[in-house]
């Protein structure tokens, strides 16, 4: 019986390893990412995961907080932001490497509404309309894309005229989910997160605002350096690109 036993668990034991061939993962990084990368990042993740054996744990938010967030000492191994001046504090702090920091898009804004929309809203000056009751924008005091909107509305000679009607979202994503629940006629919000069923959109003059460079760096206090560097070069790399073009992402030339 005893040998019975010993020959139970060397087999168990045989069977649980490993088969030579297999790409068993090799850790794991814990992302913070800004809101307009919601749909391309969780795609590019995945094609990671598949091709590096890295599990990639993705958190959403708006660059500010996120930021903030990183200073804290919140575990993050790496920070994609929608603005390079976050990195670029967070790079002076020494809280992200330094020789890490690259940019890896640029934003656009667009002018969505439902497609059930009866406003006929094209344009932003479209959004002086009576019909136009709230307008929904993220808050530019943490979110660049809502600052994008401030600046484009203020190029415009709206902002003032508007601001009464604004409702603020905390990022991108949840500016959007007022457009699709009605409790804003309108908003601008970034084109990568637009194209969702239900949302018809207009693209804003990308010369009514500074650019929305966006940038990532590893953080210093990451135990993961190794994959982190990994997974921004992927990003960066020929199936990224492809990927965040998708999502009208304007690319680096580098």
């Amino acid at each position: 019986m005893r040998f019975l036993n010993l020959l139970f668990i060397f087999f168990i034991s045989f069977f649980a390893l490993p088969s030579a061939g297999a790409a068993a993962p090799v850790g794991s990084i814990n992302v913070a990412a800004a809101s307009d990368l919601t749909f391309a990042l969780k795609e590019i993740a995945a094609g990671f995961e598949k091709d590096n054996g890295v599990k990639v744990r993705l958190s959403f938010g708006s660059t500010g907080m996120l930021a903030k967030q990183i200073e804290s000492g919140a575990p993050f191994d790496v920070f994609f932001a929608a603005d390079l001046r976050y990195i670029d504090g967070l790079k002076k702090a020494l809280v992200v490497m330094p020789d890490s920091v690259t940019l890896y898009a640029e934003g656009r804004i667009v002018l969505a509404v439902r497609e059930a929309s009866s406003t006929g809203i094209t344009g932003l000056k479209d959004l002086l309309k009576p019909g136009v009751k709230r307008i929904a924008i993220a808050n530019p005091a943490h979110a660049p894309y809502g600052r994008a909107a401030m600046e484009a509305l203020k190029k415009e000679g709206l902002w003032e005229k508007v601001r009464d009607k604004l409702v603020y979202g905390e990022n991108i994503r949840q500016t959007l989910q007022f457009i699709e629940t009605g409790n804003a006629e309108a908003g601008i919000i970034a084109l990568s997160v637009a194209g969702v069923p239900g949302i018809k959109y207009t693209e804003i003059d990308s010369r009514l605002h500074n650019p929305i460079d966006q940038a990532a760096g590893v953080v210093a206090a990451s135990k993961e350096k190794e994959s982190a560097e990994a997974f921004i070069k992927y990003v960066k790399g020929p199936a990224g690109r492809l990927i965040l073009k998708k999502y009208g992402f304007v690319l680096p030339r580098k």
